[in-house]
């Protein structure tokens, strides 16, 4: 899978108008996990309607044990810069809220404040899909030091709204993520 993504990047990515980047990883149990920036969902699917590119997903499926889940989303927030190409451990974590703009204000309201409770963290996005399901990708510079910082106590009215976010969430733990961007 590695190879193949590193063949789009070389063969397929300077055709794909308007892609920005993408964070990639394998979880523990083999899980390959992709999240892919586009400048906007048009040109996303124009990239998806490219033969190349069909052509390109087939020999990934080829390569897949299981089912494979899609998910767009034109609502992105950008946390703390967005992510970061120098983390050495990024999480993904996948829930569903009935307040998509509760989340949102959560995670907008006091960047600065999160930034200091949480100075491992060097860039985050979150996307929620209408439904309220959302995908927030947070980079970190090591394991190590997300798993500190995980385990201090955020201050009461911050951990009451983690708890609504982060109820039925599921994490992704990408231990040897990598990426690549748009020059």
């Amino acid at each position: 899978m590695r190879a193949l993504a590193d063949r789009w990047r070389e063969e397929l990515a300077p055709g794909a108008d308007g892609w920005l980047g993408g964070t990639y990883g394998f979880t523990d149990d083999g899980m390959f996990v992709a999240v892919v920036r586009f400048e906007s969902r048009q040109k996303a699917m124009t990239n998806s309607a490219r033969p190349e590119q069909g052509a390109w997903a087939e020999q990934m499926m080829a390569l897949m044990d299981g089912e494979v889940s899609y998910h767009d989303c034109e609502d992105v927030t950008l946390l703390m810069g967005g992510g970061s190409d120098d983390a050495g451990f990024v999480q993904v974590i996948r829930g569903k809220v009935d307040d998509p703009e509760r989340l949102r204000a959560m995670m907008t309201s006091d960047p600065t404040s999160l930034h200091e409770m949480r100075p491992e963290i060097i860039g985050a996005t979150l996307a929620i899909e209408p439904d309220g399901t959302f995908t927030e990708t947070v980079a970190f510079t090591d394991e190590a030091s997300a798993r500190k910082g995980e385990g201090m106590e955020p201050p009461v009215e911050v951990r009451a709204e983690m708890e609504y976010a982060m109820k039925d969430a599921t994490f992704y733990d990408l231990h040897h993520p990598w990426f690549s961007s748009a020059d």
